[in-house]
């Protein structure tokens, strides 16, 4: 398999792994979504989740891998205000210590995942 159909699936995979999290342990994302949103936190965690499963499909196939791969980098900047959120709540509530450096070298994390996806984008 070439590099780049390999960097492509290991996308998809971690695409489907989160988004399949999603429907299995509901109640964490749940606290991810912010307030504002309208609507109940649970449909947007089963929406995210859907959403995530649809990119990983998308990725997994090369014919819609470029659009797939298109949609997954608006994904993670979609996300990144739940990241946000998480952090502010997890320090707010005097988490672990461990825990709270944890949501905050998350959010840094959302910017080699975007490059991740436009990589796979260009050369789809």
């Amino acid at each position: 398999m070439e590099r780049d159909s390999r960097l492509a699936l290991a996308l998809a995979l971690l695409l489907g792994g989160v988004g399949t999290l999603h429907f299995a342990v509901p109640k964490f994302f749940d606290a991810l979504i912010p307030r504002a949103l309208p609507g109940s936190p649970r449909a947007w965690t089963y929406g995210s989740g859907a959403a995530e499963l649809g990119c990983a499909a998308a990725v997994a196939m090369p014919r819609t891998r470029r659009i797939g791969a298109t949609l997954t980098a608006l994904l993670f900047i979609a996300v990144f205000p739940g990241n946000v959120k998480m952090a502010v709540d997890y320090h707010r509530t005097r988490k672990p210590l461990a825990m709270r450096v944890g949501t905050l070298l998350r959010l840094p994390l959302q910017i080699p995942l975007v490059i991740w996806a436009l990589r796979v984008r260009d050369r789809a």
